[in-house]
């Protein structure tokens, strides 16, 4: 072997020779620079940023915006900094999947050479009692499949944080779009950010709601407690709204193919309502009516009340109840979608690099809590951290939810009002008799003056006999409508007593000045207790904005100028949505399926020159006739043709648009190769 071989042996260990160990080139690669075209791609991927900022942003932004210098070179950064945590990912899942295959197949080669000495006929005897998987590649797809999995998602989540930078310097600032993308942004309830307490400089605090409805959620969530019975019915529902979209789907393609106009969605909406009577009543007690037709009324009397769980007292193996209580059990319908939904936000966290210590699932509750570090004061705490909060709420926890905000906004409204009571005592206390201190002195002065003097000429009542509405604090509140009493926002009493608040901080300090007497200690100690209190309650969901479903509280603490768990975070929220809720879908754009208004009848897909015999058929018994010729072995005759060439000529469409569908009927003649293929059909 030659001395030049050398450095190609698997012997040699050396960072830039070819195929050496530890070597980044290959002699796969034909001596490529790499290194000059990762540099070319990156330089043309930021060159493309940069030429699309020039081109779109004023000319005096662009003067303040270092496009050329500092931002160019961030974007270089990052665009490398991903492209180097892709490609290393994908290198390392590369070779650490096929060094297992080459392993295997190694340990399979061995084994057929031990077996060597074995007698033909035994080997083909135990080959054919192997079974089905003796060259089953069943495993190895599903290696495959994983392998190219762990991959997409790697790039995508590289991608994704790419994207979250890229926007965080495009933007200079970090708002409520940096976590949740356009097509998930309906599902906000709440996102506020503010300053933290301990550290409002460089530390800020963010509060992020995201509400889940039950109707998007991909595996449907119930309760514990529902009962076996509600269960049951749910399943019945389902099935029978599917029976009514597959036969509003069958008369949709019945309409079409004889050539009328299709379904408006209003009458889509109509049909589906005339046919719910054809699988279902309202006849509860007879054992006969259409409800009971695939559950007999007998098996729902058995299991009326029937919860998760049974006294041991009542138990019994062989009693029909338990026997179904069992079945719905194995399917696993009750604890499904949310174990679902706690596994899929757990394993997001685990790949995004966001661990956790503390974690609490309360099961039968329907909720799980989750905390980055176990510790809960903020004083001991670092300044990235995170807490989680999942819960589904369904319609009568809300309820009592919403009681529960009522009587507390009163109770915030009650305490501030006694506070202002006594600040008022006390300034009034305060003020000199002998002395004007503030207006209403001066207008208790010049009260008999102005009686005299302007009120008796005109006739005009005394300003203080006048009713008052205004309080000066807060604007005439309007009138409630239905609107209002049933979705409270109580967005006029919060800005009240915020309002308040900030006035009794000022006239304390006007009365006292530098001052510091009992009085004014113990005010200001209540005044701050109860300012952070309601703050606090502020910064919580109001639950008359929620609807029932999951409910995902996220706070988080991070750094003004890292970030890091703020870009992470955007990234757990996204693929968690995505993973979890079927997002918002417009009814009216899911039902264009096949739409009249794709048909043209210029087009004709025919091989004939006969205009007639191109058009599709309009009538029943031409319909029939048609579906006569396909199901016939003899080849279509004269009469055949004479018979397709007699079909009337279908409603006039629309014109200027084009058939997504051919026509059936019209494209047969007699000696045509087309009809032979029709047959086949």
């Amino acid at each position: 072997m030659a001395s030049i071989d050398l450095p190609k042996s698997p012997n040699v260990f050396h960072p830039e020779k070819p195929s050496a160990v530890g070597s980044r080139n290959s002699l796969a690669q034909e001596y490529r620079d790499q290194q000059n075209e990762v540099n070319q791609l990156l330089e043309e991927e930021t060159n493309k940023v940069v030429h699309h900022l020039t081109a779109r942003l004023p000319k005096d932004v662009l003067e303040r915006l270092d496009v050329m210098g500092g931002l160019k070179e961030k974007l270089y950064n990052y665009f490398n900094q991903n492209y180097q945590n892709m490609f290393n990912r994908y290198m390392v899942t590369s070779e650490d999947e096929m060094v297992k295959k080459v392993r295997n197949f190694v340990d399979k080669e061995e084994t057929k050479v031990l077996a060597r000495y074995t007698p033909k006929e035994v080997a083909d005897l135990l080959d054919a009692v192997g079974g089905a998987d003796k060259f089953n590649t069943g495993e190895i797809e599903k290696s495959m499949v994983n392998m190219y999995g762990h991959l997409q998602g790697h790039i995508q989540r590289g991608v994704n944080e790419l994207e979250t930078h890229t926007n965080s310097i495009l933007r200079q600032k970090t708002d409520t779009g940096a976590f949740v993308r356009g097509e998930n942004a309906y599902s906000i309830v709440k996102c506020a950010f503010k300053d933290n307490l301990l550290k409002p400089k460089n530390v800020t605090d963010v509060k992020l709601s995201v509400n889940i409805l039950d109707s998007e959620l991909i595996s449907p969530i119930f309760h514990y407690q529902v009962t076996v019975e509600y269960l049951i019915k749910d399943l019945l529902s389902k099935h029978i709204v599917d029976n009514i979209d597959r036969t509003i789907e069958k008369l949709k393609d019945e309409r079409v193919d004889h050539g009328e106009e299709e379904f408006s969605d209003s009458e889509i909406i109509f049909n589906k309502i005339n046919q719910v009577e054809n699988y279902t009543d309202d006849k509860g007690d007879d054992p006969k009516s259409k409800r009971y037709a695939l559950i007999a009324k007998a098996i729902f009397e058995r299991i009326s009340e029937l919860r998760a769980e049974i006294d041991p007292a009542e138990f019994d193996q062989q009693n029909v109840r338990e026997n179904i209580k069992k079945i719905v059990d194995i399917e696993n319908i009750r604890n499904r979608g949310f174990n679902t939904a706690i596994n899929s936000i757990t394993s997001i966290l685990d790949t995004s690099r966001m661990g956790y210590q503390y974690i609490e699932n309360l099961k039968n509750a329907r909720e799980v809590l989750i905390r980055e570090y176990e510790d809960t004061d903020a004083a001991n705490l670092p300044d990235e951290r995170y807490q989680i909060k999942m819960r589904y709420f369904d319609n009568a926890q809300l309820i009592e939810d919403r009681k529960a905000y009522d009587v507390q906004v009163k109770s915030f409204e009650t305490e501030v009002q006694h506070l202002w009571d006594i600040l008022e005592v006390l300034y009034q206390g305060k003020k000199s008799p002998w002395k004007v201190n503030d207006f209403e002195d001066l207008a208790k002065k010049s009260k008999g003056k102005i009686r005299k003097i302007i009120k008796e000429k005109s006739g005009e009542p005394l300003y203080e006999d006048i009713d008052k509405v205004w309080d000066g604090i807060s604007f005439v509140r309007s009138a409630e409508t239905e609107v209002e009493r049933s979705n409270r926002t109580y967005i006029y009493e919060k800005d009240k007593i915020r309002a308040r608040i900030i006035l009794m901080r000022n006239r304390m300090k006007a009365m006292y000045d530098y001052l510091y007497p009992i009085e004014r200690r113990v005010m200001e100690d209540r005044l701050s207790f109860l300012e952070s209190k309601y703050f606090n309650f502020e910064y919580s969901i109001n639950p008359y904005h929620l609807q029932p479903g999951i409910l995902l509280d996220v706070d988080i603490t991070s750094i003004k100028r890292k970030k890091s768990t703020l870009d992470a975070m955007a990234n757990v929220l996204n693929e968690f949505l995505s993973g979890v809720s079927k997002g918002f879908a417009d009814a009216a754009f899911a039902s264009f399926s096949r739409r009249r208004s794709t048909v043209r009848e210029d087009i004709g897909q025919s091989f004939g020159g006969d205009e007639s015999a191109s058009r599709a058929p309009k009538a029943t018994d031409t319909a029939s006739a048609y579906l006569d010729l396909l199901n016939t072995d003899d080849p279509v005759d004269d009469e055949g043709e004479g018979e397709a060439k007699a079909l009337p000529p279908p409603k006039k469409a629309k014109a200027g648009v084009v058939d997504a569908k051919p026509r059936r009927g019209g494209q047969k003649k007699a000696g045509n190769s087309r009809s032979g293929a029709l047959r086949e059909v």
